[in-house]
């Protein structure tokens, strides 16, 4: 009995056992297939994964080559208009230097003629001196003269016939130099010019502010200076303090800067806060409602001239807002345009032309100076090449050039804008200059003209801009008058400085006069 209950016994816990291992082995299956199962899982998530990072990649790298492709393209543009503006620049550079070549064979050529007149003039005066020679023993026998008093007649009346041939000569030499006469004029203007802008920057390039007290000079000019070495800096402009009480002056070349200047200050003074960051501030501030102030001018101007859709490039429409902060000669650039616009406009609706097309080229005919301060290059140029880049009409390019005689006059439009032009610039008035300055030049000219032998009186008219010399008529022929006029310019240009040209007109006049008595 106890036997069997100890076999059951072991048979039971033998069966337990297996039991046991046999549900440890189901859970341990479990296990393996969930772990498989999360495996699986986590492999099909990295796949997904690694699927959308290889599809981003190729996004990217299409990305990348799209845009490496279009600034490929971009910088391949831009190469081929730089090199389109280089062989452009190299054109006319090739061709300046024809003309240049051009102009030396013609100089050479008068060169030339020259050298044979002087070889002939020389031959001529050999001649003279045998003459001479045997008309002073002629003299001293027949006459009873010394051989010095002989000399003395015979050269005095040799020096009245080399003169008359010399004048007749250079009238000669004159009339085939026509050619030549407007490219002499344009770099005698030039010259006049440049000799002339340092009195007029004496004159009209500075303009003063009032601040008040002199405290605020001291906050202008800052602690060791920094305030005023940013107001010049941003500026563009010298600001001057002196001893004078209540003034700042500003003074620049440029009167857009110099505008700008002067309402910075003024903003700066009201305002009170004066340092450099507020400086620079109010400046970028003033800067750009003076830009957008110009353009709205510009379109202003050409409302009122009937221009507004005449499809004129926005660039130009600020410039042209812009001249009414250049002036020439104390004639602002602006007022000058319009009254040649108007002008011309005018002539050429009375010469059967294009009325707006000629008023056009008369507001536009002076643009390059609203840039001349910033380019390089003399303000014909400088428009011209402006209104060709946007395109501006043939007519409008050739009254640019042709206004200042750099080519022909090719359009009824071009001829009334040059009109105009000269015109609005010989208008009493309109070229301001300081009356001591104007009455001394004045009289100049005419003791210059007085100064020549055989001159009777000698008056300036026309603002100065021409000399009037009436001269004896048995002393001074018609050759001789010529080369009279020639002298005369000759010295005023030597010894005066004056803006445009002075035309000097030699009057040879003979006069009978006879009284009529009562019988």
């Amino acid at each position: 009995m106890i036997i069997e209950v100890i076999v059951i016994s072991s048979l039971s816990a033998l069966l337990a056992f297996f039991l046991a291992k046999k549900m440890d082995k189901a859970k341990y299956e479990i296990y393996v297939s969930e772990a498989k199962a999360k495996a699986k899982a986590i492999e099909h998530e990295a796949e997904m994964k690694l699927e959308n990072a290889k599809s981003k990649a190729k996004e990217l790298e299409l990305e990348a080559k799209n845009s490496y492709e279009m600034q490929k393209l971009e910088l391949k543009q831009e190469y081929e208009n730089k090199l389109a503006e280089i062989l452009k620049k190299e054109e006319e550079i090739e061709n300046i230097l024809k003309e240049h070549y051009k102009r030396d064979e013609e100089l050479k050529k008068v060169i030339k003629e020259i050298e044979k007149e002087k070889e002939y003039i020389q031959k001529q005066k050999e001649k003279y001196k045998e003459k001479l020679q045997e008309i002073e023993k002629v003299l001293s026998n027949a006459a009873g003269l010394t051989k010095d008093e002989a000399k003395e007649v015979i050269l005095k009346k040799t020096e009245e016939s080399l003169r008359e041939e010399v004048a007749h000569l250079t009238r000669k030499i004159l009339k085939e130099a026509e050619e030549n006469a407007k490219k002499k004029a344009n770099f005698v203007i030039a010259q006049a010019t440049t000799r002339y802008a340092g009195e007029f920057a004496g004159e009209r390039l500075i303009n003063v502010v009032a601040i008040g007290d002199d405290e605020m000079k001291g906050r202008i000019i800052g602690k060791e200076g920094k305030n005023i070495k940013t107001l010049e800096m941003v500026t563009g402009c010298d600001i001057i303090i002196d001893e004078t009480p209540g003034i700042i002056t500003v003074s620049s070349f440029n009167i857009y800067r110099r505008q700008i200047a002067v309402e910075t200050i003024k903003r700066l003074i009201e305002d009170g806060r004066i340092h450099p960051a507020r400086i620079e501030e109010v400046y970028n501030k003033v800067y750009e409602e003076f830009e957008e102030k110009t353009k709205t001018e510009g379109e202003e101007i050409l409302l009122d001239l009937g221009l507004s859709g005449a499809g004129i490039h926005p660039e130009i429409i600020k410039l042209i807002g812009r001249l009414k902060y250049r002036a020439s000669y104390g004639q602002n650039a602006l007022g000058h345009s319009l009254e040649v616009a108007h002008l011309a406009g005018i002539m050429a609706a009375e010469m059967g032309g294009d009325e707006l097309l000629a008023k056009r080229a008369g507001i536009l005919h002076d643009i390059g100076k609203a840039l001349t301060h910033e380019i390089g290059g003399d303000h014909v140029s400088i428009g011209y090449d402006l209104c060709k880049r946007y395109n501006e009409p043939e007519e409008v390019l050739n009254a640019i050039k042709a206004h200042h005689e750099y080519e022909e006059i090719k359009s009824i439009e071009a001829a009334a804008v040059c009109t105009a032009d000269a015109l609005s610039a010989a208008r009493p008035g309109a070229r301001r200059e300081v009356l001591e300055a104007f009455l001394k030049r004045v009289t100049q000219i005419e003791e210059i003209a007085k100064s020549f032998d055989g001159v009777i009186k000698a008056y300036a008219m026309n603002a100065g801009r021409e000399i009037r010399v009436i001269v004896e008529a048995d002393l001074i022929s018609d050759d001789e008058a010529v080369l009279l006029s020639r002298e005369i310019a000759k010295r005023i240009s030597e010894e005066v400085t004056f803006p445009g040209e002075i035309k000097v007109n030699v009057i040879r006049e003979k006069r009978a006069i006879t009284f009529a008595s009562a019988s």
